[in-house]
Formats: structure tokens, sequence, C-alpha cells
């Protein structure tokens, strides 16, 4: 499990390391398909880190099938988000500041499962979401997604 430490420019004291997310909609495009993580039991959007030789969306589309079993399609990206006064602290020591891609993304084959990293998955309306004990970096990103905006954000 990591920790997050907060603090002006602390991300000073990490490495830059890129991560991905995707926003995966129902077919009404009403609720968004969330997953508990096994590290620390919170809801989170299908994500991960960058590997070297990957773009950002072959990071989203491995990380989607590495969580859920699900095959994705990129439709687009909803936003970037990084500050500089973030540092992620893991538990074996690593720190980084995190510079993430959140991408909409479509289904395209596959079958939903749960996996080494998943303990639960489902999905969830805006207002349910807001019940959840949610990854706190993930709340922005969602509520990106349901906004009418057809731009990217820059957070």
């Amino acid at each position: 499990m990591a920790k997050i430490i907060m603090g002006p420019r602390v991300g000073q004291n990490g490495a830059i390391r890129v991560g991905c997310s995707a926003v995966i909609f129902d077919k009404d495009q009403k609720k968004i398909l969330l997953t508990r993580r096994e590290d620390n039991n919170q809801w989170c959007l299908p994500s991960g880190g960058m590997e070297p030789g990957e773009s950002a969306s072959e990071t989203c589309i491995r990380e989607v099938e590495e969580e859920t079993g699900l095959q994705v399609e990129i439709r687009r990206l909803i936003g970037i988000y990084t500050t500089p006064h973030e540092l992620v602290v893991y538990r074996d020591g690593n720190k980084i500041q995190l510079v993430a891609l959140c991408f909409e993304a479509e289904i395209v084959g596959g079958v939903l499962r749960l996996s080494c990293e998943t303990t639960e998955y489902g999905y969830f309306s805006y207002q349910e979401i807001q019940e959840l004990d949610l990854l706190l970096n993930h709340v922005q990103r969602i509520k990106d997604a349901y906004s009418e905006e057809t731009t990217t954000f820059i957070r």
C-alpha cells in the first residue's frame, strides 16, 4: 500500500512515473466500472504504470486486461493529472511524482473477471461512487469523466 505525502514541491523527492487509468462506461453511459484493489481495499479505476517501450494507450489497454480480463479500445483522453505538491511513497521505499493520463475506453472483447490485483468489481453511478472508499487521486478523474466537457482536462 502506498502513502501520499502532501507539501510544497514535495514531488521533487521522487522519480517521475507515468500512469494510465481507464473510464469504462456501461452501455447506457450512466455507470462506470470500478475495481477494488487487493493492496489497500479501496475502489478505483482500472489503472497502472507505464512500462518501457509502451505508449500511453498500450499501457491503459494492458492494465485493463490484467486487472479485469476485458479488452478495450481507447476512445479519448479525458485528462492529464499531476502535481509537484504530492509524493507517493510505496512500501518498498520507492517514491514517485505521478503523471497520470485518464482515458475513456470501450469494451471490445474479453470477459469481466477478478485478478490478483482486483478483489471485487462493479458498475457504479456517480451518486453511488460518492459512498465508496475511493482511491483519492481517482476522484477528480471520475468527476471529469461525468462532466459534459469534451475537451481534455489538464490538472
